[in-house]
């Protein structure tokens, strides 16, 4: 059954947040009167937010897990949850708890009455931000909407409900490097907003330092306006008319019996036009290297694992029941041995699994099997 709400959720080492996110989500969505999931995006965790999840998905049926192979950024992980959810009507909620999820029902409701189909999460009170990084945002949404017209609420981040047809706009676009804030708005779909206060982290340290900030600020730039391009070549018409006047100036002075001395003035003029010609060819690299990535045709973010595709008897996270404490291991069912000496019988192979050629046993060669990706993180949810 296709649920009426689906929540995505990008994680990237969230083990300290993971228990608090759940304790608050689950009785929440619970009591809407609305069929669910819960699409957590592993975004490549390296802690124990795999395992965590296998473990909870035991226990939630609702919550659906989908793994990426490698940490492919906060923007790639969204845009996978967005391709894997199935509800028509869809909410983007970071883990960390900052963007209250008690708020999804308004939310709901309002898109339900008004039949608008984006609802934006926007702060009213910011005051846990330090006063940079307020500032820096306001300043650099200003600029976005002055240079792509793009009316983008500048307290407004990835907090926010869509329709199943934004949605399918969204996934049916070829960018790369997407930044959702920015395309979202871009669509021009009708759209109401939700006021919250934002909170601080509720654990765990945030995953966007100053230099994934910088990179979300020229993928904004550059994949939003042409306007650099412009600035480019208004710098080179004025670089050419300040040359142009320099000339006359040299003429002028020469006609007159003038000397003109020193080597200051000439490098100053051509260290200026360098610098005009170094800040012209960085910004149409930015361009350049836009469309070499798009002309490779990569994706963005190769999935590994997902709960709902996952078939009965395969590996997958209900292979495998949780320990009775922390200490204790679950042993695994003997496998039926085959009549062959030192031949071991494995079962059929699942959809995660691999057949591979293992160490030799007394001379002769046994059969092993490679459960992918996901063995690992069966392994570590042993533990918890």
């Amino acid at each position: 059954m296709v649920p009426e709400l689906s929540v995505v959720i990008p994680m990237y080492n969230e083990e300290e947040v993971l228990p608090l996110l759940v304790e608050r989500l689950r009785p929440l969505l619970d009591h809407t009167a609305a069929t669910y999931e819960v699409v957590a995006v592993d975004d490549g965790s390296s802690d124990l937010t795999p395992a965590l999840l296998q473990r909870y998905h035991r226990e939630w049926p609702s919550l659906r897990v989908v793994r990426l192979r490698a940490n492919a950024g906060h923007q790639a992980a969204i845009s996978a949850g967005l391709v894997s959810a199935r509800g028509d009507y869809v909410v983007t909620l970071d883990a960390d708890l900052q963007d209250p999820p008690e708020v999804i029902p308004q939310m709901l409701e309002l898109a339900r009455r008004d039949g608008v189909d984006v609802v934006y999460g926007v702060r009213n009170d910011r005051s846990t931000d330090t006063w940079f990084k307020r500032a820096s945002a306001r300043a650099f949404y200003r600029l976005i909407g002055a240079v792509s017209k793009t009316s983008a609420h500048a307290d407004a981040g990835d907090f926010r409900l869509m329709s199943r047809a934004t949605v399918d706009a969204i996934n049916g676009l070829p960018d790369h490097n997407r930044v959702l804030r920015f395309i979202v708005p871009a669509l021009g779909f009708p759209s109401d907003t939700v006021e919250y206060k934002r909170e601080e982290r509720a654990a765990g340290s945030s995953k966007y330092p100053l230099l994934k900030m910088v990179k979300l600020s020229l993928d904004s730039l550059t994949g939003f306006s042409a306007a650099p391009l412009r600035v480019a070549t208004f710098a080179g018409i004025g670089g050419a008319a300040i040359a142009a006047l320099f000339v006359l100036y040299t003429l002028v002075v020469r006609a007159q019996g003038h000397t003109v001395p020193g080597w200051t003035s000439t490098v100053a003029i051509v260290a200026g036009f360098s610098a005009i010609q170094l800040l012209c060819v960085g910004i149409l690299g930015e361009y350049i290297g836009r469309m070499y990535a798009h002309m490779q045709g990569r994706p963005t973010y190769f999935v590994a694992y997902d709960s709902l595709t996952t078939t009965d008897g395969s590996t997958g996270p209900t292979d495998t029941a949780l320990p009775a404490a922390p200490s204790v291991r679950v042993p695994a069912e003997p496998r039926a041995s085959h009549p062959l000496r030192g031949v071991r019988s494995a079962a059929p192979l699942g959809p995660h699994e691999q057949a591979h050629t293992g160490p030799a046993v007394d001379g002769q060669v046994a059969l092993g099997r490679d459960d992918g990706p996901q063995a690992e993180v069966d392994d570590r949810a042993q533990l918890l």
